[in-house]
């Protein structure tokens, strides 16, 4: 009863400092920014943050973090958008979506796509709020109990999981993740301040920027293939009815928006994951436990609302270790966290206690955020659906141009629009050939994490390799990854077996063949 009442006058503290007009105005301006930036490809919340970051120095420190805040999750509602209709991520969080969310556009339920994903988005968002709320001190502590060996057990099922998102061939699926995993390995090593794969470009000592991999594989390799035959399409006009989804899309789309919700709020929890990881673990669970998991990659709701509910969760909860632990996740995490530190407020657990205001006030105005993105965003689908209606000859060029803007604005750099040409090829020769394009972004992600984390952990335990298995949380989780990958392999071997026996039986016999002749 204590701690219920010890929650209920925080909340109170919270929303007084939430609907004040000056809070709720910021929270306006942050939200709708979002979900702008978010619908343009490559922009990102980094950058609408870094160009607003010296104007929070002339704001009180709730009202910057409020703004900020909307900012960060209002890309996530924006970001599908592009992803859906267009096949170009407007966040890397969002390249997942593109799978399933492109596939429902091309047969005429872009409507429904964009309906399922900004409600799948809106319950994600108030779980990862609840969760905040209700849970932020216990799961700062068992943040806290991670450690590298942890995070790459947890890296490595990743990895594993990878080859299991797409329908290819396993070998091609393992390729792509050799790609993902070599890209990764380009540029300064961590440890040794050594350059590795830079061939001599000074600009890839940093390594390769992930938006230019996810725009050039999925939206420029889109875009090449979209041009034959693009000016025979017919596109209805978008009517309420078009919009609402079936009872068949409903009913299978609230269980992933659950899972994707829970996924989505670990993983924003953890320092180091974030949402781009939460969507990809969201996808590869949610065609697991499928029971049609051919479905995907065709059309399958599951593979817009998991993914979309685990970034928005992801982004909610991200600011846990954020101000409660002072570990910023993310270089957008960073930012916020320089907010605090430039108005003197040290982030860590004092900041629960010593600032209830600021803490709450940010928290209740998460739950404003949300309602102010859902009424946002439902009446501007039918507009968005009327994309797709613009002849390909205009709309090649325009999309063309905010690729160019988005990339270009990412460092203010051409190269970095060689390097979306050349990833826009290299998806066209992988598309071509049937290699899975998910995997090797998955292995792109979690390459570099994977490898810091085993060298720490091999450092911190003098080269002992069996670190990893000796500690309870990390040898679990080996455990788990092992055992799946048994059973994948049996699957795939009986599918083959059952593939392979359909085939024999349909082939016809060579006395029936002859008596046909």
């Amino acid at each position: 009863m204590l701690y219920l009442g010890q929650l209920a006058s925080n909340i109170g503290i919270g929303l007084h400092e939430a609907l004040s007009l000056q809070n709720l105005w910021f929270c306006l301006i942050g939200a709708s920014l979002g979900m702008l930036v978010g619908v343009l490809p490559g922009v990102g919340a980094l950058t609408a943050i870094s160009l607003l970051f010296p104007i929070t120095f002339h704001l009180p420190p709730t009202s910057a973090l409020v703004m900020l805040g909307g900012i960060y999750y209002g890309t996530a509602y924006g970001g599908s958008t592009a992803s859906i209709l267009l096949n170009i991520p407007g966040t890397p969080s969002s390249a997942i979506t593109c799978l399933d969310g492109y596939p429902m556009a091309k047969q005429g339920r872009a409507g429904v796509a964009l309906l399922l994903a900004t409600l799948a988005s809106f319950v994600a968002g108030f779980f990862g709020i609840l969760i905040m709320m209700l849970f932020s001190n216990g799961i700062a502590d068992i943040a806290l109990n991670f450690g590298s060996a942890e995070y790459f057990a947890l890296m490595a099922f990743g990895l594993l999981a990878s080859c299991f998102i797409a329908d290819a061939n396993i070998m091609k699926s393992l390729t792509s993740v050799v790609v993902g995993l070599l890209l990764g390995t380009v540029g300064m090593d961590i440890y040794s301040g050594v350059e590795r794969f830079t061939f001599g470009f000074q600009r890839l000592s940093e390594g390769v920027n992930l938006v230019t991999i996810a725009i050039g594989l999925f939206g420029v390799a889109e875009l090449i293939y979209s041009i034959p035959g693009s000016e025979g399409r017919q596109v209805a006009k978008p009517t309420l009815r078009s919009l609402m989804p079936t009872r068949d899309d409903l009913r299978r789309s609230w269980k992933p928006t659950l899972r994707g919700s829970l996924i989505g709020a670990i993983f924003g929890a953890l320092p180091g994951a974030g949402p781009t990881l939460a969507s990809f673990i969201s996808y590869t669970v949610e065609k697991r436990v499928a029971k049609e998991p051919e479905r995907f990659g065709k059309g399958a709701v599951e593979g817009v609302c998991g993914p979309e509910a685990a970034n928005n969760a992801a982004d909610q909860t991200a600011f846990i270790p954020t101000l409660a632990l002072g570990v910023p996740g993310t270089a957008t995490m960073a930012l916020v966290l320089g907010v605090l530190m430039v108005h003197g407020i040290p982030p860590g657990p004092a900041l629960l206690t010593d600032h209830i205001d600021l803490f709450w006030g940010l928290v209740m105005s998460f739950w404003i955020g949300n309602l102010i993105l859902v009424v946002l965003n439902i009446p501007l689908i039918s507009i968005w659906v009327y994309i797709l209606s613009i002849p390909y000859r205009y709309l090649f060029p325009a999309i063309l141009m905010f690729i160019c803007l988005g990339t270009v604005s990412l460092n203010i750099d051409v190269f970095d629009l060689y390097a979306v040409i050349a990833f826009g090829l290299l998806g066209v020769i992988m598309r071509a050939r049937n290699y899975p394009l998910a995997p090797l972004i998955l292995a792109f992600v979690l390459g570099p994490l994977t490898e810091e984390h085993f060298r720490r952990a091999m450092i911190l335990s003098g080269g002992h390799f069996s670190t990893f298995v000796e500690r309870p949380l990390s040898g679990s989780i080996l455990g788990v990854a092992l055992a799946s990958t048994i059973v994948f392999a049996i699957y795939a071997a009986r599918k083959k077996k059952g593939r392979a026996a359909i085939d024999g039986s349909a082939a016809p016999s060579p006395q029936i063949a002859g008596e046909n002749r």
